[in-house]
């Protein structure tokens, strides 16, 4: 049973690593879209043109924060 959870485990891993685009250093990013504070919706296509900064921060009282 437990070789079974960790093969899928790393399956899923690897399937997920796979599908995701390797970003490389000074290329266009990704378009994408999220909500606001407000709730309204922001697509990084709205900023095209104009110098971006994103900051993710990470969730308070976790141990990458703390």
């Amino acid at each position: 049973m437990r070789q079974g959870f960790l093969f899928l485990a790393a399956f899923l891993i690897g399937l997920g690593a796979a599908t995701a685009a390797e970003l490389k250093v000074g290329a266009p990013a990704p378009d994408f879209s999220t909500v606001d504070e407000q709730g309204r919706p922001v697509s990084l296509k709205d900023f095209r043109g104009k110098a971006v900064v994103l900051y993710f921060y990470p969730k308070d009282d976790t141990p990458g924060c703390t």
